[in-house]
């Protein structure tokens, strides 16, 4: 009896090491074996209270037990769950809904460049391509057709700190209500999801038209883009889960709608949820960034580091997609 408990002592001493050598998650194989040992500890250690057994032996595999309780019952701290979130759950998520992503990225830069040509051919569309919550329709005119004006756009000013965060604060809610509303929208088949899509490109292409005529177009890239490329990519993140949603409502599939769209929530539910620090970072950049002094270079640089640390990740995302999982056949032979 002594012997025999020692041994499965050891068993489950040599399981929780295991186990938790492999970080917080679990492989289904792993959590039932654990599940079990527990089990089997838990009323081990019942019959030795009960029996008034050795203290030491009781005390020792008290232990183990809290220690497999841990693991199966106390979910992971929030950091950890962060870095599941991102390294892990979200990635297959963004590899699953690659497509969707690139129908959103090519019609923003379709709109883009129908925005650039019919403002060239019709400067009076200016009105129509740039809404007048982005910018006012008189002072749009005025930057059209004054270079002067458009050099004050563009000058460096400092600006004091609080000013900046109230904008930054009232640009994040602004983006954020974008966001929120291409995904809502896909409830309606994806058709308004996409229109969204296609009138963000409209617009800035409209509005970059305004900076192409002349030399400062260099200074309005540099003012542009550290902003625009999270901003453009939380933007993209939450129209891929309206059309997400649009999908599951359009061609749900043999189970019905219900059931394709109680699928897609948590997918499009995650897209949302990772655009949400993007949106917070572009807001951070308008604001502080973009209204500061720093020169073309530096803005630049911040455009790069922005770029490349988008690009990295995407680079694991595509590893990971491509990652060969080998299927745990051992449990046929047992």
């Amino acid at each position: 009896m002594i012997v025999r408990s020692r041994q499965f002592q050891e068993q489950l001493e040599a399981v929780l090491d295991r186990v938790e050598d492999k970080g917080a998650r679990l492989s289904f194989e792993d959590t039932r074996e654990l599940a079990r040992l527990y089990r089997h500890g838990v009323a081990r250690l019942s019959a030795l209270r009960t029996r008034a057994g050795d203290p030491e032996a009781i005390r020792y595999l008290n232990s183990l037990c809290v220690r497999a309780y841990t693991r199966l019952q106390v979910p992971p701290a929030r950091t950890q769950r962060l870095q599941r979130f991102f390294l892990a759950d979200f990635p297959k998520v963004l590899a699953a809904t690659g497509w969707l992503q690139c129908v959103v990225a090519i019609l923003m830069l379709v709109g883009a460049f129908a925005g650039a040509a019919v403002v060239a051919e019709n400067p009076a569309a200016l009105q129509v391509c740039v809404p007048a919550a982005f910018y006012p329709p008189g002072q749009l005119e005025k930057l059209a057709d004054s270079r002067e004006t458009r050099a004050e756009f563009l000058a460096r000013k400092p600006v004091s700190f609080g000013w900046k965060s109230m904008f930054s604060a009232a640009l994040f809610t602004h983006n954020m209500t974008v966001g929120v509303t291409a995904f809502a929208l896909g409830i309606l088949a994806g058709i308004p999801t996409l229109m969204l899509a296609f009138y963000n490109g409209l617009t800035l292409g409209a509005f970059a038209w305004i900076f192409s005529r002349d030399s400062m177009w260099p200074m309005f890239w540099a003012w542009m883009l550290p902003h625009a490329i999270p901003e453009l990519l939380a933007v993209t993140l939450c129209s891929t889960a309206g059309l997400l949603i649009g999908k599951a409502i359009v061609a749900p599939g043999r189970h019905g709608v219900a059931t394709a769209l109680q699928e897609s929530a948590r997918p499009a539910l995650e897209l949302v949820a990772a655009a949400l620090p993007l949106f917070i970072v572009a807001a951070v950049i308008e604001s502080f960034l973009r209204q500061s002094t720093l020169s073309s270079a530096a803005r630049f640089v911040a455009a790069a580091i922005a770029l490349g640390a988008i690009g990295t990740y995407g680079w694991y995302v595509r590893l990971l997609s491509r990652r060969v999982v080998r299927p745990e056949l051992g449990w046929l032979l047992k």
